[in-house]
């Protein structure tokens, strides 16, 4: 989504002349799709704000599998296997889940001991 917010450009500054067809040709090309609506970027905002509840690593790796990066080239820029890097990606997601869930379940008392502690029951489980 952070791709089709709109490019920062000089205000002010434009020109009326025509632009050659080669020019054209070019931007035809990079042609970007529409700037998301106020609210998509809202929900962005707060999302991007969840990605603080995760060590930088976890962070690294939920933001590269976002942008949507096949996981060959992920194993290769994190020097981890294939499994291994799926298996963070997943826990950090559990702990974004878990995180979640408890501030829906008591709004007033979120701690990370209990994420911890859902995090660790559901490792066990498998």
């Amino acid at each position: 989504m952070l791709d089709r917010l709109p490019e920062r450009r000089a205000l002010g500054l434009y020109s009326l002349w025509p632009l050659p067809p080669d020019v054209l040709s070019r931007d035809a090309a990079r042609t970007r799709p529409a700037a998301p609506p106020p609210a998509a970027i809202d929900r962005l905002d707060e999302v991007l704000g969840w990605l603080c509840w995760l060590e930088p690593e976890e962070r690294r790796l939920v933001w590269l599998r976002a942008e949507g990066r096949p996981w060959k080239a992920i194993t290769a820029e994190l020097c981890v296997c294939r499994t291994t890097a799926w298996q963070r990606w997943t826990l950090a997601l559990l702990k974004i889940a878990g995180r979640l869930n408890a501030l829906l379940r008591q709004p007033e008392q979120s701690s990370n001991k209990l994420l911890n502690k859902e995090a660790g029951s559901v490792l066990e489980r498998r």
